[in-house]
């Protein structure tokens, strides 16, 4: 199964670090790539390339400016995450048994209300106001049942040693 990220309604004057934070929450947390759309925003699209090169790992990047008819061209299913959903506990078996690729939809500014129609689940992490960051990785977690966290990123020049205590950073 691939899993991508629709990031809707990037806004380049509003948006720089949340839009960059879901890109490094996808790639971190097991994602096979980010789209997003709004306002196209190049220096955003190399800064999260630029990650995954120098961290490691395949991951993809991207923009569309329609998003609309990007869902519409999709082969697999749509995951909205929205507050207005339902619980991800009632639904991720289900969409865990789907086995067809995932396309995660998550909002930026004002969501257009044709993406509840388009999406083949709509799924709230809780229907209290949330980061769309915080949602993402919650989402992809239970997902992924927490194996995302083991994930060992491949052709990276910069990884992590964890520590008890202090940084430990290797540079190939």
């Amino acid at each position: 199964m691939k899993i991508f990220i629709l990031r809707l309604g990037h806004r380049i004057s509003r948006d720089q670090r949340i839009s960059t934070h879901c890109g490094l929450v996808s790639r971190a947390f097991g994602a096979n790539g980010i789209v997003y759309s709004g306002e196209k925003d190049q220096s955003l699209l190399d800064s999260v390339e630029e990650v995954a090169k120098t961290w490691g790992g395949k991951f993809r990047v991207s923009y569309e400016k329609d998003w609309k008819k990007f869902i519409k061209k999709w082969k697999g299913k749509v995951v909205h995450l929205t507050v207005y959903g339902m619980p991800i506990q009632e639904k991720i078996e289900d969409i865990e048994k789907s086995k067809d690729d995932l396309l995660i939809v998550i909002g930026g500014e004002k969501v257009p209300p044709e993406i509840y129609k388009l999406a083949d689940w709509n799924i709230s992490i809780t229907n209290q106001p949330h980061s769309e960051i915080a949602a993402l990785a919650i989402f992809l977690d239970k997902l992924f049942k927490g194996g995302e966290l083991y994930k060992r990123f491949a052709e990276g020049t910069i990884r992590v040693e964890p520590e008890e205590r202090g940084k430990k950073v290797v540079r190939k």
